[in-house]
């Protein structure tokens, strides 16, 4: 799973970028963001290729400021606590978002890094199950190794679209991660789970 994760965030770091008004209504127009954008994301990646490789941080600030103001990580970390968002706290909340915030933007940085030209194929949009939600379609294929299908699941909000899952090889990264702050809220509780996430970004787990 790691390892497709992986292959999945090097799209995922080229969905930075605003939609608005009619052309973020045009379903289509999820796919073109995630193209343009990530051609364009690695592309100013290999022009600093030298520059990232003798400064890693360095990747860090082109995540956040590229990535990090269009996804939506509270809609993203109360679908993975799942239930027992509910029960949380209004700190609470905020804990486990901006926990789960840091988590995954290391993620997408040290995946960014491992960047090798694998082909990525962009398929048609199809419309989601839910008004104003669409599915973005695409396959990653390692260098003599077999195609990944990996689909982005994104929805407009106030003319923007903004990432809420991607499921690869048929796997919700989502449901993934909810089996797991399941298992520790139900051993820790939900404060448990917070200080399980500052223990991951402290030693830098994923």
């Amino acid at each position: 799973m790691r390892r497709i994760v992986i292959l999945a965030v090097l799209l995922l770091v080229g969905m930075g970028i605003l939609a608005e008004g009619a052309w973020a209504s045009q379903p289509d127009a999820a796919t073109k963001l995630v193209q343009d954008v990530s051609q364009r994301m690695l592309s100013t990646l290999e022009k600093r290729r030298a520059d990232v490789d003798r400064d890693p941080s360095l990747i860090f600030g082109l995540v956040d400021q590229i990535v990090v103001p269009h996804f939506d990580f509270e809609k993203i970390t109360q679908s993975a606590v799942g239930q027992h968002w509910k029960d949380a706290s209004p700190e609470q909340r905020k804990a486990l978002a901006n926990g789960f915030r840091e988590v995954l933007i290391r993620t997408y940085a040290k995946a960014l890094l491992n960047y090798s030209g694998q082909d990525i194929r962009y398929l048609p949009v199809k419309p989601g199950q839910r008004e104003a939600t669409v599915t973005v379609p695409t396959e990653v294929r390692e260098r003599g190794g077999p195609v990944v299908p990996v689909d982005y699941r994104m929805y407009e909000k106030n003319g923007k679209w903004l990432v809420y899952d991607l499921v690869i090889d048929n796997v919700s990264l989502i449901a993934n991660y909810r089996s797991s702050f399941n298992t520790e809220i139900r051993r820790d509780g939900i404060d448990g789970l917070i200080r399980r996430l500052g223990q991951m970004n402290k030693k830098g787990e994923v």
